[in-house]
């Protein structure tokens, strides 16, 4: 007797198909399952036993083989009960083999045959549907996020019984689910409610306008984490592929909760500066997202930048540069996307008043072990370095009208649109990732702009990848003004945002 069902594992953000395939022949009753399985698919064997048994169905004292192919790929998770069980029924002749054909399963049960939502049902149903899949069994629990997925057929049911009775004659109704209820949301953010930094507003727009990092210096209080909290309010809404993408990275780690829609705002993601290496990474036993792909396609904010463990904010590197991130741990590699808009801010010192001696209580040997918390390969990765003055009184209760997010971000979509059409054949999008190859043909100078960019690179000692960040910036600049060609203006307006570099990180003395 013999029996194969069809599941799917996570790989990342997508899913592998697996084939649950059951023999049962006479032999020492034994009940062996195989196919290169974690800790937790090995328990399956008893958690789908005794449930079984608690639905009123003996497994004989038979030879009981449970495969889980492909064997060369480690299977971990738990969505692997509802498959085995019903690959059981079937090859015990409980459940018409034909009525699993081109039907997909996935669910943990627990002892009584109760079935369990699982993490990641999303890109299961979504990869599922382009594997050939025609109908998907999923926990009620899961009903509302599998459905997100609009070619999907999908059927939920609470428990083991439910399922059998379904396959055996085709009898449905829909589950109730108990919903959370739709929490109070707190007032939205929005930049009219900061008052003067209007430098550092701008820079903030040229940031959304071309996808660029950012990095703020100054002293407390100065509305560096105001403003950075309501920069992904002026970022353009998600695009349907995006809007996919993000929600299956949410799916993975199971915070999707009871949501009937996909996640439709962009990510603003903002950890503690004692988040670990594997916390902001990803990692863990089994490898699951961290903080840079949860804030993808959208912002990664680092407040108090000095603060975070130096050795954690190296990760950032590779991210930044690739907008992916691999992980690679002894269970196996994955990859997950992390393509965002890096935000960061930190005081200008421990005390937080340098430059200014007067206030300033820091020596230069504490002042040098402050700044070399920050990197220089970290810091040619930041595209935009800008200082935020204290403000003044005036600014502080100034009644005049300031600008709404939503204003701000009708000018920055619309230079997203200019780049768009733009890169329409190209693998990017944005000017913040134009290849460095690529330099000459998206970010040409006229004769008058080489020869100023020369005397910046010599004067400022840039690398070539902060000369480039340049460049990329002042694209961005000219974009927002429709300016086909970078002028000299737009230049000079992208080196002020470079010019902080020497001022704090070039030396102390």
């Amino acid at each position: 007797m013999y029996s194969k069902i069809m599941t799917s594992m996570l790989d990342g953000i997508r899913s592998i198909p697996v084939q649950a395939e059951v023999d049962i022949s006479i032999g020492m009753p034994a009940f062996d399952m195989v196919g290169f399985l974690a800790s937790e698919v090995r328990e399956a064997k008893e958690r789908v036993r005794t449930a079984l048994h608690n639905c009123g169905i003996m497994l004989p004292a038979k030879r009981i083989t449970v495969n889980l192919s492909p064997g060369n790929v480690r299977k971990c998770g738990t969505g692997f009960d509802l498959p085995i069980a019903v690959a059981l029924l079937v090859a015990l002749g409980f459940i018409p083999a034909e009525s699993c054909r081109n039907r997909i399963f996935t669910g943990e049960l627990n002892l009584n045959g109760q079935l369990l939502s699982v993490r990641g049902v999303l890109p299961m149903v979504s990869d599922g549907v382009k594997n050939g899949g025609k109908e998907f069994i999923v926990p009620a629990e899961n009903l509302k996020e599998s459905r997100l997925v609009q070619q999907a057929v999908v059927k939920g049911f609470h428990s083991l019984p439910d399922v059998i009775r379904y396959l055996k004659d085709e009898s449905y109704e829909e589950p109730v689910i108990g919903g959370k209820g739709k929490e109070k949301r707190n007032r939205p953010l929005d930049f009219s409610e900061v008052n003067g930094q209007g430098f550092l507003k701008r820079a903030a727009e040229i940031a959304a306008a071309g996808m660029h990092n950012m990095l703020m210096v100054g002293p407390p209080g100065a509305g560096k984490t105001m403003i950075s909290e309501r920069l992904s309010t002026i970022l353009p809404p998600l695009t349907e592929e995006e809007k996919l993408e993000v929600s299956k990275i949410y799916s993975v780690c199971g915070l999707m909760g009871d949501s009937d829609t996909l996640l439709t705002e962009r990510p603003f993601r903002s950890p503690h500066h004692t988040i670990s290496a594997a916390g902001l990474a990803g990692g863990g036993m089994y490898i699951r997202p961290g903080e840079v792909s949860l804030a993808h396609n959208g912002v990664l904010f680092l407040d108090e930048l000095t603060e975070f463990s130096k050795s954690t904010l190296e990760i950032l590197r590779q991210p930044l540069e690739e907008h992916q991130i691999h992980l690679t741990r002894a269970t196996g590699s994955v990859t997950y996307p992390s393509c965002f808009l890096l935000l960061a801010s930190m005081n200008p010192c421990n005390c937080g008043y340098y430059p200014d001696r007067n206030k300033c209580r820091c020596t230069n040997a504490s002042l040098r072990k402050y700044f070399d918390k920050v990197s220089q390969p970290l810091l040619d990765r930041i595209d935009i370095c800008v200082e935020a003055a204290p403000v003044s009184f005036e600014e502080l209760t100034v009644r005049g009208q300031n600008e709404s997010s939503k204003t701000i971000r009708e000018r920055v979509a619309a230079c997203h649109e200019i780049q768009i059409r733009r890169y329409r054949n190209e693998d990017f999008f944005h000017n913040s990732r134009i290849p460095a190859s690529r330099m000459e043909e998206f970010c040409h100078l006229g004769d008058k702009q080489q020869r100023y960019m020369e005397d910046v690179f010599k004067k400022m000692e840039l690398t070539a990848r902060s000369y480039h960040k340049i460049l990329r910036v002042a694209r961005t600049i000219a974009d927002m003004d429709g300016a086909d060609e970078i002028r000299i203006s737009d230049l000079m307006e992208a080196v002020c945002y470079r010019s902080i570099g020497e001022k704090y990180f070039g030396g102390t003395d």
